[in-house]
C-alpha cells in the first residue's frame, strides 16, 4: 500500500510539472539600428553559417515587416518594438522634440544623476516614455523576479527598450570612454561594470559609435551581463535587451553602399556568431528566445541614385525655417517657426499669443506657402489630417507618428527618395525618416525556443513584435499596445 501511495504521488507531482506553463530561460532582444532588411540578403553571400546566416537558415523570418508610423526615427522605434505602440500613445514624438517651446532629448532627465562618470551623459532615463514594454510587463507577470538589463552605446536604445521597471541599463558615455548609467536604477556601477570599464574603454572624447569597434563593444558588454548577472539561470525569465548602434552612425555618414557599410555588417555577423555561441554555452541551445529586428531603416544616397537615372534629391530644411519665417515675418511681423525636426515644422506658441494672434491662422497661411514647394507631396495642419486627401496607408502613418505637445504643428510628406540634407553634388551620406519602404521596411526574425524555421510574406508591422513575444511567454501584452500576436508556424 505504501508504494502505491509513493507512486501516485510521484504521478500527481510530474503531471503537475508538466502542468506548468513553459517559457523560455531567457528573451534576449536585438535591434540593428538602421538595418534596412535588404542587408539580410544584399550580403547574404559572405555572412559566416554561425551569424545572421544562423538566424536566417534556422529561425523564422517574417519578411513584409514595416513601421507604420513615422517620424521613423532611433528613440520611436526602439520604443515601438518593446511597447508594441506608435508616438502617439507613447509619447515618444523624436529623438528631439519639443514641449512647453523648449527642445528637449527623449531621455534627458535632469532629476537623476549619472552613475559612472560626472557628465550629462549618464543623467538619462525613461520618464517620457508613458507605455509598459516587454520587460515591464514579465516583470509583473511574476511579481518582479525577473532580471531584465539593457545595453546599447546609444542611451536611448538601451533605456527606451530596457523599459521603466528595468533592474539596470548601461549606456555609452563618449567623454568618460566608458559604460555608464543613472541613478534611476541604481547609486553605484556593479563590481563587474567597473571591472568591465577598466578593461573595455576608450580615450575620452573618442566616437566609437561610428567605428566598427563599437559593435564589438556592445556585444562584450552584453556578453559580461549575461554572465555576471547570471541571466537565464534563475526560476524566472529573464530578458536582456542589446542594440547595436554603430550601423546608424556608419550609414549616416557612408550611406548604405560602400566599403564602410560592408565592413560594419561583416562585424555585425562576426560578433553575433560569437555571442550566439555564448547564449548556447551560458544557457543552452534552444532554452533562450532571441529576436533580431530595426528601428528603422535608411534611403539610398540620392547622388548614388541621380547616377542611375533614379529620382532623387535633398531636402534643405534649415532654408525652409528661414524662408518660412521671412514669409511670416512679412506677413504678421513675427517669426514663430522654432524649427524643423522629423519633417514637422515647430511653432512657438508663447511668441504667438505674445503677438496677439491666432495660432491657426499661422497654421494654415504656413501650410499654404508651404505647399508651393515641388519636392512637397503634402503638407498639413496636423491636427486636421484626416481633412487631407492622400493615399489612406501615408495618413495612418501620419496620424500614428503624431503627439500633440511634443510633435510639431506642420506635417511635410516629401517625394519619395528626397530626403533632409542639403542637396550637393559631394553628399555621400543618408537619413531616415520617411514613411517610404526604404524607411519602414525592416527585418524581423525569431530564432531558439519553440521556433520553427519558416518565413511568411503576409504583411506584419514593428507594433506586432511586442504582442507576439509577450504571447509566446504567455503574458499580458504592454499596456499601450496596438499591435497583434503573430503565429510564426502559420504566419497569420
Amino acid at each position: 500500500m505504501k508504494k502505491i501511495l509513493i507512486f501516485v504521488a510521484g504521478l500527481c507531482m510530474s503531471l503537475a510539472a508538466s502542468a506548468q506553463i513553459q517559457r523560455p530561460k531567457l528573451v534576449v532582444g536585438l535591434v540593428v539600428d538602421q538595418m534596412r532588411w535588404d542587408y539580410l540578403y544584399y550580403y547574404y553571400n559572405e555572412y559566416g553559417t554561425d551569424g545572421l546566416r544562423r538566424l536566417v537558415d534556422n529561425g523564422f523570418s517574417f519578411e513584409n515587416t514595416h513601421i507604420n508610423y513615422a517620424p521613423t526615427v532611433t528613440a520611436i522605434g526602439h520604443s515601438s518594438v518593446y511597447t508594441g505602440s506608435v508616438p502617439a500613445i507613447t509619447g515618444i514624438a523624436g529623438n528631439y522634440f519639443f514641449q512647453d517651446d523648449k527642445n528637449v532629448y527623449c531621455c534627458e532627465d535632469p532629476n537623476v544623476k549619472s552613475v559612472g562618470s560626472d557628465s550629462k551623459e549618464g543623467q538619462m532615463s525613461p520618464h517620457r516614455l508613458l507605455a509598459s514594454t516587454i520587460g515591464d510587463e514579465l516583470q509583473i507577470s511574476n511579481d518582479f523576479r525577473s532580471k531584465v538589463i539593457g545595453v546599447a552605446l546609444k542611451d536611448r536604445a538601451s533605456i527606451l527598450p530596457a523599459g521603466h521597471a528595468a533592474d539596470a541599463a548601461y549606456w555609452w558615455d563618449t567623454s568618460a570612454g566608458h559604460f555608464v548609467t543613472s541613478t534611476f536604477y541604481t547609486d553605484h556601477l556593479p563590481q563587474w561594470v567597473i571591472d568591465f570599464n577598466e578593461k573595455n574603454h576608450t580615450a575620452p572624447n573618442f566616437n566609437i559609435k561610428t567605428s566598427t569597434q563599437g559593435v564589438t563593444m556592445t556585444f562584450k558588454m552584453a556578453e559580461a551581463a549575461l554572465k555576471n548577472e547570471n541571466l537565464g539561470k534563475g526560476k524566472e525569465t529573464d530578458m536582456l535587451a542589446v542594440s547595436i548602434s554603430s550601423t546608424d552612425a556608419i550609414g549616416h555618414v557612408y550611406s548604405t553602399r560602400g566599403k564602410e557599410n560592408h565592413d560594419v555588417y561583416m562585424q555585425l555577423d562576426k560578433d553575433l556568431a560569437h555571442f550566439l555561441k555564448t547564449l548556447d554555452e551560458q544557457v543552452g541551445k534552444g532554452n533562450y528566445l532571441l529576436f533580431l529586428t530595426a528601428d528603422h531603416g535608411a534611403a539610398h544616397n540620392y547622388n548614388y541614385m541621380k547616377e542611375h537615372r533614379i529620382p532623387a534629391g535633398g531636402w534643405d530644411y534649415r532654408q525652409s525655417v528661414k524662408d518660412l519665417n521671412g514669409y511670416l515675418q512679412g506677413k504678421f511681423g513675427i517669426a514663430p517657426v522654432m524649427a524643423e525636426d522629423d519633417y514637422q515644422f515647430f511653432l512657438n506658441d508663447s511668441l504667438i499669443a505674445a503677438s496677439g494672434l491666432k495660432k491657426q491662422q499661422i497654421i494654415d497661411e504656413s501650410v499654404e506657402y508651404l505647399k508651393k514647394d515641388p519636392r512637397y507631396l503634402y503638407v498639413f495642419d496636423e491636427e486636421r489630417i484626416s481633412e487631407v486627401t492622400m493615399p489612406q496607408w501615408i495618413k495612418e502613418r501620419m496620424i500614428n507618428g503624431y503627439f500633440r505637445g511634443r510633435s510639431g504643428e506642420i506635417g511635410v510628406v516629401t517625394r519619395p527618395q528626397v530626403f533632409g540634407a542639403k542637396d550637393s553634388p559631394t553628399y555621400k551620406g543618408t537619413q531616415h525618416g520617411q514613411p517610404f519602404p526604404y524607411d519602414t521596411h525592416i527585418p524581423f526574425l525569431l530564432y531558439g525556443w519553440n521556433v520553427k524555421h519558416g518565413a511568411t510574406t503576409q504583411q506584419t508591422y514593428i507594433v506586432d513584435i511586442a504582442p507576439t513575444v509577450c504571447a509566446m511567454l504567455h503574458i499580458q501584452m504592454p499596456n499601450g499596445c496596438i499591435g497583434t500576436a503573430r503565429n510564426m508556424a502559420l504566419g497569420n
